[in-house]
């Protein structure tokens, strides 16, 4: 009987420290997405970038298709955003944080830009790993 309320105890505990960890890992996720939301909102693309993870296997889908890599995905955000005329202001809309496995989940949610050269909406799917300790992007469709 010791030995059932032993690993009850043990189970129960390891249940709670999961859910502490997916609800600090959720946190996490939205700091970096609020971050990118101000940085969008400043216009200043290089640090909105900063969630995203620095690497060639990024990979970003959107109206025109797929891009791979960091470099060529802020490139295309400078292209389609040069002014803060263009990038206007940022509010994210958070429907769903999954956790896929250990360190990654998926996002789901909705854009808004309010700017002066008209508003933008959309929905996005985002998938974000832990890295060297950092949640970042690695997969974004937005559309």
């Amino acid at each position: 009987m010791k030995n059932l309320i032993l690993l009850l105890s043990v189970i129960l505990s390891l249940q709670a420290c999961q859910t502490n960890n997916s609800e600090t890992d959720k946190e996490a996720i939205i700091s970096v997405m609020r971050i990118q939301e101000k940085a969008w909102s400043d216009n200043d693309l290089e640090k909105f970038m900063a969630g995203y993870w620095k690497s060639d296997s990024l990979k970003f889908y959107g109206s025109s298709g797929l891009t791979y890599g960091w470099y060529n995905t802020l490139a295309n955000y400078k292209k389609g955003y040069p002014t803060k005329e263009h990038s206007g202001t940022l509010k994210f809309t958070i429907d769903d944080i999954t956790n896929i496995e250990k360190d990654s989940y998926f996002v789901m949610g909705q854009y808004f830009l309010s700017r002066d050269v008209g508003d933008a909406n959309g929905v996005f799917m985002i998938i974000f790993r832990k890295i060297n300790g950092e949640w970042k992007i690695v997969a974004d469709m937005s559309c």
